[in-house]
């Protein structure tokens, strides 16, 4: 992996960390991104080093997904299983669908299939393979409509 896959993937894992933030504690975006900035983002907390992210990469993921949250929404809605909704998904399989689905969209200049691993690797920090599989399914559907 290239210097810069790195700094995208770390940009991503905080971005789905600082949307799960948003929606909890409804931290106002600015603020929240500050926060990540100064203290986040290539720092060492309780002895984990986050590596460097790509700020920029990072700050369009968060705001992106923030501008478009019922776009995006009703995209990941439409591809659930019936019976299922946006509510009954974990908060942090929201927050990786939101922002993989965000790229899908906004982010003609990545490649669909590095999107979708990228977020099937966030994933795997949260989950068990299952769900991870699920993102992948989830995120391959929305793309097909994105991206056609």
């Amino acid at each position: 992996m290239n210097g810069r896959s790195k700094t995208r993937s770390a940009a991503r894992l905080a971005a789905v960390q600082a949307l799960y933030q948003l929606e909890m504690e409804q931290t106002p975006l600015a603020v929240l991104l500050h926060e990540f900035h100064q203290h986040r983002l290539g720092a060492t907390i309780e002895d984990v080093t986050y590596h460097p992210a790509e700020e920029a990469f990072f700050d369009d993921v968060v705001k992106g997904v923030d501008a478009r949250r019922e776009e995006i929404d009703a995209l990941i809605a439409g591809r659930l299983a019936q019976g299922w909704s946006l509510e009954r998904l974990d908060k942090p399989m929201k927050q990786i669908l939101r922002a993989g689905s965000y790229e899908l969209l906004a982010r003609a200049d990545v490649p669909v299939a590095s999107i979708i691993s990228e977020y099937v690797d966030v994933a795997h920090a949260f989950y068990d393979k299952r769900e991870a599989g699920f993102v992948n399914g989830l995120l391959d559907a929305i793309a097909k409509t994105a991206r056609p």
